[in-house]
């Protein structure tokens, strides 16, 4: 039986009143209502007519001809799509420091230039953030109550929201090469560091032997207690003898590098230290000094790059974890300095991996300030010869080399020649209080996979020191863009960095299903009308791709999710039906706890991406 306007209006008003029925009695399930109930509704009307009632039902073909019609202009499906290559936007964050070593926050977008390649750049977008500014932000993103956030342009601040993890910091403690006074010393001054951590920091422990970690965290209790456990563990030396005495530095000259002072300086060494053959033949005596030369600097040369080897495999391991943290990511090097001979291409791809990253190694001496005994170690019962003295002056120098390089590289800090730990650990690890973030789209970027030299500077120094990334990787021409597509979401979602290309907006909910399960959901909310479209056939056409990604309270990733809109929009419907613009929800199941959700859309014709930050605490 057909029903009249009149009476479907009844309907309605008495619906409308048991809502309010409902919520006399259960105001907190009330928005429960409204969500899975009416805004289903509400989401289907955004894609259909909103013209008068018509008087009768359309025939059964016409029905499905117009469902046919708006599926074609809206759809939400996870298939992957083709992708336009972005063009990339670069992102430095830059920090300024005065005489002190203070961070300073009152500069301006003017007074900043950028140069890739030497070719001064345009700053397109220019932020200055302290810490804390994250979770402040996020703070205000995130929405307690089960209610509709659709409505809610401004969600409540319900004072829950915890401290987003904005600092990703791994101490890498090379304790195969450090000497136990050494490590003694800097282990007191890391754990006076350790004690200043910020609420937003995360701290991780690494060892180059690889016996000792501790994954990212904020517990004090768990720091100390690895701290405590750090000792020398040295893995190739003692393969050599005490006569003669080659050191891996003296090895390397005689074996890969023909040194002939080196050499000879060992043979004397090694004739001085072991008996005359009989009848006390000189030649002979000349000839057992060079094998034994010969063979112990092979052993301390193989015992050496052992060593070296396995301490630059744990600092990739570690450049490549702390790459897939959701924040700014740093790596501080606690080391004496060791050499790497023939190893170049070894650490020149961590640098590499680093940069492409966008993780910052920051090297400290853990020497302090070295200087090397004029006339040899005083407990020798012998003086070395002078050339002797001059290899080992230049060993004690070289240690540091690779310290410099990793952290100039990577745009880092290189604390050395100090023995103020204390201020070595402030240098190379605490959290600026003031940073810039600037970011450009280089001019004729071409897809080559080449590098790209940056440099960062300010039009006034005025007696500033400036700390910014040295450079960047050029995207590679992929055959197929959609490869390119996914390693720039992949790459944005693992950033902190927010970027605002896109009219979209971040909003979080959450359901407790009961005392150890809860639903979380990321809403993203985009403003279609200022998309930009590609018109094909009378249509406007995009396809925005959402990552909706979760990390734990210490920046490991939990699960993610990515889902597809394609956008096949007639002019009518984009000029009149979309006003509120459109939303994609995306659910997770999680445990009680604190979360760090990060959301990247990037769209296909426009070539633009955005990306935002929140926070979510469920108690």
């Amino acid at each position: 039986m057909r029903s009249s306007p009149e009476a479907r209006r009844t309907i309605i008003s008495r619906a409308i009143k048991s809502l309010y029925f409902v919520r006399s009695l259960f105001p907190c399930c009330l928005a429960c209502v409204i969500w899975f109930f009416v805004c289903p509704a509400i989401v289907l009307a955004q894609g259909s007519s909103q013209s008068a009632p018509a008087t009768s039902p359309a025939p059964q073909s016409e029905k499905q001809s117009a469902t046919k019609q708006n599926a074609e202009e809206l759809a939400t499906h996870d298939e992957p799509t083709t992708f336009k290559v972005n063009v990339k936007l670069v992102v430095v964050r830059a920090v300024v420091r005065d005489s002190q070593g203070r961070a300073i926050g009152n500069l301006r977008q003017e007074d900043f230039q950028v140069f890739d390649k030497g070719k001064p750049q345009v700053i397109t977008q220019f932020e200055v953030e302290q810490p804390g500014a994250l979770a402040a932000k996020a703070h205000h993103q995130s929405d307690e109550n089960s209610g509709d956030s659709l409505a809610a342009e401004n969600p409540p601040d319900n004072g829950n929201a915890p401290p987003a993890p904005e600092r990703f910091v791994a101490y890498l403690f090379d304790d195969v090469h450090l000497e136990f006074g050494d490590l003694a010393r800097v282990r007191e001054a890391a754990e006076r560091h350790f004690a200043r951590l910020r609420p937003t920091d995360r701290a991780a422990i690494f060892t180059t032997s690889g016996q000792t970690t501790l994954d990212f965290t904020d517990d004090h209790a768990q720091l100390h207690a690895t701290l405590l456990r750090l000792q020398p563990r040295p893995i190739g030396r003692g393969f050599g003898q005490d006569c003669p005495d080659i050191s891996y530095y003296q090895a390397d000259l005689i074996i890969n590098k023909n040194d002939p002072q080196a050499t000879l300086a060992a043979i004397q060494d090694a004739i001085a230290c072991t008996p005359p053959p009989p009848g006390n033949a000189a030649s002979m005596a000349l000839t057992m000094a060079t094998a034994l030369v010969q063979g112990t600097s092979a052993s301390v040369l193989s015992a050496g790059d052992h060593e070296s080897r396995i301490s630059l495999g744990l600092l990739s391991d570690v450049v490549r974890n702390v790459s897939r943290k959701p924040g700014q990511r740093c790596v501080v090097l606690v080391s004496p300095g060791f050499i790497t001979p023939q190893l170049e291409y070894e650490y020149t791809e961590i640098i590499d991996r680093a940069v492409r990253s966008q993780v910052v190694v920051n090297t400290l001496d853990a020497r302090g300030l070295y200087v090397p005994t004029p006339f040899g170690d005083p407990t020798l019962t012998r003086a070395p010869p002078g050339d002797k003295l001059l290899i080992n002056s230049a060993a004690d120098s070289a240690q540091a080399d690779l310290l410099a390089v990793l952290a100039d590289g990577t745009g880092g800090v290189f604390f050395h020649n100090s023995n103020d730990l204390d201020e070595g650990f402030r240098r190379v690890a605490e959290t600026a209080e003031y940073s810039y973030v600037l970011a450009f789209v280089p001019q004729n970027l071409k897809l080559d996979g080449s590098f790209h030299s940056l440099k960062v500077t300010l039009k006034s120094p005025q007696r500033l020191t400036l700390q910014a990334r040295r450079g960047y990787y050029a995207p590679k021409n992929f055959a197929n863009p959609d490869e390119q597509a996914k390693q720039e979401i992949v790459d944005a979602m693992y950033s902190q960095e927010e970027l605002h290309n896109l009219p979209v907006n971040l909003h979080t909910q959450f359901f407790k299903a009961g005392d150890q399960d809860a639903k979380l959901v990321v809403l993203a909310h985009v403003d279609v009308r200022h998309l930009r479209f590609r018109k094909v056939e009378g249509r406007n056409n995009n396809v925005l791709t959402c990552v909706s990604a979760v990390f734990n309270r210490n920046g490991s990733f939990l699960q993610g999710i990515e889902k597809t809109l394609t956008m096949n929009l007639k002019d009518e419907t984009l000029d009149h039906k979309l006003g509120s613009g459109i939303t994609l929800k995306t659910s997770f199941d999680v445990k009680p706890g604190s979360y760090l959700v990060r959301l990247v859309v990037r769209d296909a014709e426009g070539q633009l991406m955005s990306a935002e930050n929140g926070t979510v605490e469920i108690r």
